[in-house]
C-alpha cells in the first residue's frame, strides 16, 4: 500500500478541481465617488436654479427641483444596490450548481442540476436581447440576466464546452 501512495496511484483522496467556476456580476453603474460627484452636481444645480426661481417669486419650482434631486439619489442608490448581486455557477464532480447571492451576500437561491441532463438554452428570438437559461427535466433556470447579450453568448459557449464531457456518462 505504501508503494501505491508513493507512485501516485492513491491520490484519489484529494478533491477534484472544478470543471468550471464562473462568478457573474453586473457592471456597476457608478462607484461611490462617481455617485457622490453626480449627487453634488445635482444639488448645486438644483440649489442655484431653485434660488433663482424663488427670487423671481416662483418658489414652488424650488420644491420640484428638490424632489428631482431626491428621486435621482434614490435611483442611484437602487441601481448601485442591484449591481451588487452575484451568480456563482460551479460545475464539478458533484454536479452543476447555480447559486444566487443578494446585495448583502446572502444566498437567495441555489439550484443543483445533474450535468448529463442539462441543456444550455440561448433563446435568440429577440436578437438584441437573447435569454440564457439552463433546462433540466422540464425546469428552466434563467442565468446571467444582467449581462450584455455578447457576454451571455460567451457564457453559453463556455457552459456547453464544459458540459460536453458529461454527456457520455448519462
Amino acid at each position: 500500500m505504501t508503494e501505491a501512495l508513493a507512485s501516485g496511484e492513491g491520490k484519489d483522496a484529494r478533491p477534484e478541481p472544478p470543471h468550471l467556476d464562473l462568478i457573474l456580476y453586473p457592471n456597476p453603474p457608478l462607484g461611490r465617488h462617481g455617485t457622490l460627484a453626480v449627487m453634488l452636481a445635482a444639488v448645486l444645480v438644483g440649489g442655484v436654479l431653485g434660488a433663482a426661481f424663488a427670487s423671481l417669486g416662483a418658489w414652488p419650482v424650488s420644491g420640484f427641483l428638490g424632489l428631482d434631486v431626491l428621486l435621482l439619489g434614490l435611483a442611484l442608490y437602487h441601481t448601485g444596490r442591484r449591481s451588487r448581486r452575484v451568480e456563482i455557477i460551479r460545475l464539478d464532480a458533484a454536479g452543476l450548481t447555480v447559486r444566487r447571492l443578494g446585495p448583502r451576500g446572502d444566498v437567495q437561491s441555489e439550484v443543483r442540476l445533474e450535468p448529463a441532463w442539462v441543456q444550455v438554452v440561448l433563446d435568440e428570438r429577440r436578437r438584441q436581447d437573447p435569454r440564457l437559461s439552463l433546462r433540466s427535466h422540464g425546469v428552466s433556470t434563467p442565468i446571467a440576466t444582467f449581462l450584455a447579450p455578447a457576454e451571455r453568448r460567451e457564457i453559453a459557449a463556455e457552459l456547453r464546452a464544459a458540459l460536453a464531457p458529461f454527456r457520455g456518462r448519462g
